[in-house]
């Protein structure tokens, strides 16, 4: 694992893998986007409303994976002070926080059609809220220091503890008396895969999209924060020469 700490061998991977998610990102939204909006028929009872759940579903599942892996990357920097670990973390919490607001403005648009209101107070709706705000507040402590070493030490130990989040979302339906619907998707439950292949393809298309959107801006963000590092070293030499 450490031979990936050094910047130059992983900015190598990098710029071998992105080429390939980058393309497997562009041609999963194009097949999930005309799934979704062409060949998958309208629900029975939600009728075109429920193709927002190609946009909501992905988004949510997204939040949760962007945290854990966020969570696992603020662990192995704290750990083993792994350099490009806290910039994985960094660089995952905007696109995680960008995910999971989709997925509560998404969730509200399709709410209110379905359940005649924008917003309850239901266990995974107050859950996902609370990851926004876990999310906000990591890129805002992680910022709070002119020192970036505390910076990044204090966002860690949020991300460790706010994951105790996760399972409280995935669980919520099943613990407590929500709004929302026992998973549909499921392979591992009793409930298994509860939804029709024609509106299964796009949801897998999109969630692949994303993933690999992640992907994609997560190896481009930690770029990016390579180069900034070296710039700021670069300065400090010339301010001490």
């Amino acid at each position: 694992m450490h031979r990936y700490a050094n910047p130059t061998r992983f900015l190598r991977i990098a710029n071998a893998i992105l080429p390939w998610s980058t393309g497997v990102m562009v041609i999963a939204f194009a097949v999930g986007l005309s799934y979704a909006l062409v060949f998958s028929p309208p629900d029975y009872q939600q009728s075109e409303t429920v193709r927002i759940m190609y946009v909501h579903v992905p988004s949510a599942w997204m939040g949760l994976f962007v945290y854990t892996a966020m969570a696992i990357a603020s662990g192995v920097a704290l750990i083993w002070r792994h350099p490009v670990a806290d910039l994985s973390a960094r660089c995952s919490a905007p696109v995680g926080a960008a995910f999971t607001f989709i997925c509560l403005v998404t969730g509200a648009l399709w709410g209110k059609p379905m359940w005649g209101t924008w917003w309850v107070w239901d266990a995974r709706l107050t859950s996902m809220l609370i990851l926004l705000f876990l999310y906000l507040g990591y890129m805002a402590l992680a910022n709070a220091f002119d020192d970036r070493q505390r910076g990044a030490k204090a966002a860690a130990v949020l991300a460790l503890v706010g994951w105790v989040n996760i399972p409280i979302i995935k669980f919520s339906v099943d613990w407590w008396n929500t709004l929302h619907q026992p998973a549909s998707v499921n392979p591992v439950g009793e409930s298994g895969i509860a939804i029709d292949g024609a509106m299964l393809i796009p949801l897998f298309a999109m969630a692949i999209a994303f993933k690999a959107y992640y992907v994609t801006t997560l190896l481009m963000g930690i770029r990016r924060e390579i180069a900034a590092a070296k710039v700021r070293s670069l300065r400090l030499v010339d301010v001490q020469g």
